[in-house]
């Protein structure tokens, strides 16, 4: 679905690239989680793959085809939601969804179908204007789906949603995937990302670092180790550690089973993509 080979891009006037040779790929049917602070490239790099900048290094394809051979008919196939919601506020949501959907040339889906989708059905004749934060980005995610399109493009999708809704938004993404849609996600929300995709990519700086699945990364990256916490007659918690090879053979943590008074709590050690981001990068997500 995107091909993407040594991708440079150097804003106009700027006197340094922004971009340095970007290699990825993603195939169908698949979420791709595009990880990094504020400023790393990831909203220049999408912008590129929905057509927005031109003038870019290397080669871009992106539905078997160059990005500078697409036209606006692009937008028939692809869907973009923004991590700032721009809608017209004086409509409601029902006439948002309307007009947008009045732009294709394509078939579209009941813009009340979507609400629902996104938990705004009993909102949809309620002026935007008046909506939360959180309902303009569920109305975000809503418009970039009401042409049915084949690739997804979404800018941090839970960002300023509640859990409630969050979930909803991501059981939602996850369900397009089942149905054949590729989704490309630019967020530095790691536990967004560990949840949602098949294989992310860590960018800092304009350059990628790493590409693989979060499962992966986290099997090469974390300690096979075992945490248990336990009382012995005391307010005290104590902690011990062992090795997760060999486990169900370990003599001592077999005599603690035993032995303990009370057992806390036992934890396999795994890290974190976000832990894993520092270590591999030397950055911190929030910089």
């Amino acid at each position: 679905m995107i091909t993407v080979q040594n991708l440079t891009y150097t804003y106009p006037g700027a006197s340094a690239e922004t971009l340095h040779g970007l290699n990825f790929t993603i195939a169908e049917g698949e979420i791709f989680g595009f990880l990094g602070p504020s400023g790393a490239g990831k909203s220049t790099t999408q912008n590129i793959l929905i057509g927005l900048l031109k003038q870019f290094g290397g080669t871009v394809q992106v539905l078997g085809r160059d990005i500078g051979s697409w036209g606006h008919d692009l937008y028939e196939h692809i869907g973009v939601s923004f991590e700032l919601p721009n809608h017209y506020l004086k409509l409601t949501a029902r006439e948002n969804l309307n007009h947008f959907a009045s732009l294709y040339s394509g078939a579209t889906l009941d813009p009340m179908e979507v609400l629902g989708w996104v938990d705004l059905q009993e909102d949809a004749d309620k002026k935007v204007a008046n909506f939360s934060k959180g309902m303009k980005v569920r109305l975000n995610v809503a418009r970039s789906l009401v042409h049915q399109p084949r690739l997804l493009f979404l800018d941090e999708p839970t960002a300023g949603l509640d859990p409630v809704n969050a979930r909803k938004v991501k059981d939602l993404i996850l369900r397009l995937r089942q149905q054949g849609t590729t989704v490309f996600v630019t967020t530095h929300n790691m536990s967004v990302a560990d949840e949602l995709c098949d294989r992310v990519a860590f960018i800092t700086a304009g350059s990628i670092n790493v590409i693989d699945a979060p499962a992966a990364l986290k099997q090469q990256y974390g300690k096979r180790d075992v945490l248990v916490a336990y009382r012995n007659g005391s307010e005290m918690i104590e902690e011990q550690t062992f090795a997760l090879d060999g486990l169900g053979h370990d003599p001592s943590f077999i005599q603690l089973l035993q032995t303990a008074q009370r057992l806390e709590t036992i934890h396999t050690q795994e890290t974190t993509l976000e832990n894993i981001f520092i270590q591999v990068t030397g950055q911190e997500l929030n910089t």
